[in-house]
């Protein structure tokens, strides 16, 4: 089962889908090309570029399957539902991103005297 919208199916009844063998790709997951698409093209406009379909399909492409085998991978390992790997490396990115600017604000030219 592929989660077209967001959240919609329970914590619970992921489990219970879970314990059935039912595979469940969570939103976060299934949404992620739209999102990612949408980032491409603030990049572009950024850079002030324009890349060709190829290109972004060919990166997004990598990027899904990256993803996609990273979290599915993890979730087999540890028997756990894929939502939970999703979830357990979003917060390991925002955890790690933290911790970079935390560090980066304790660099002297960001000190006050």
């Amino acid at each position: 089962m592929v989660e077209g919208a967001n959240g919609p199916v329970a914590s619970d009844a992921d489990q219970i889908l879970h314990d059935k063998n039912i595979l469940v790709v969570p939103d976060i997951l299934a949404n992620a090309g739209g999102v990612t698409v949408s980032y491409f093209e603030w990049l572009q406009n950024s850079l002030l570029e324009s890349w060709r379909i190829h290109q972004i399909n060919k990166r997004l492409e990598d990027i899904l399957e990256k993803g996609f085998e990273t979290v599915f991978r993890v979730a087999v390992k540890h028997n756990v539902t894929p939502r939970i790997v999703a979830y357990i490396i979003a917060l390991k990115k925002v955890a790690e991103t933290q911790s970079v600017k935390e560090v980066a604000l304790e660099a002297p030219l960001f000190k006050q005297n």
